[in-house]
């Protein structure tokens, strides 16, 4: 099987092997090998995310209209959570998880009601059309991945996936409390 020539970069953008070559001229004691795995996974999370995106787009949501959708999901039937579960989970203040939902409800992704057993609590629970278009966002999702990992086939996805796996656990072990935010660093 003979290898596939690399696709070129984005306009404007070094390549990855000019990238750590750059690199290696500036810092020499940098690992070229793990400088060139380092710079693909971010390169393909960056274009993942861009296409994410569209895909969203499409459906008439956003990649943060996503994340509350899917928070209520996995939540589980009935898909209702309080704001404040909501906000914590998705790493929010109570003012930007409000200015969400009020949006959402708006656009009939989700229902904001009383708590008929504790009218002080609010609670906000999926609509058919939010649970519609999370379903949608994932079938459309799953068809571009499937198609981004056509080339991993059998055994190599599972010895991907366990290589994947050991790198998220070794970040997620050094830095707990990050959860992908940068907040703390603004």
């Amino acid at each position: 099987m003979s290898a596939r020539k690399p696709e070129p970069p984005a306009a404007g953008e070094l390549g990855i092997s000019e990238q750590v070559a750059v690199y290696q001229r500036e810092f020499p004691l940098v690992d070229p090998q793990v400088e060139t795995i380092v710079q693909t996974l971010s390169r393909v999370t960056r274009r993942m995310n861009v296409a994410y995106t569209r895909q969203l787009n499409v459906l008439g949501i956003t990649s943060a209209d996503w994340e509350v959708l899917k928070a209520l999901v996995i939540a589980g039937s009935p898909y209702r959570l309080g704001p404040g579960d909501l906000a914590k989970r998705l790493g929010l203040t109570p003012a930007a998880m409000t200015h969400r939902i009020d949006r959402m409800v708006a656009e009939d992704l989700v229902t904001r009601e009383r708590d008929e057993s504790n009218r002080v609590r609010v609670i906000i629970e999926l609509t058919e059309n939010g649970r519609d278009k999370w379903l949608e966002s994932m079938r459309m999702a799953a068809v571009f991945e499937e198609e981004l990992l056509q080339d991993v086939v059998g055994e190599e996805r599972a010895v991907l996936s366990g290589m994947l796996g050991r790198m998220l656990r070794r970040i997620e072990e050094s830095q707990p409390d990050a959860l992908g935010r940068t907040d703390d660093l603004d």
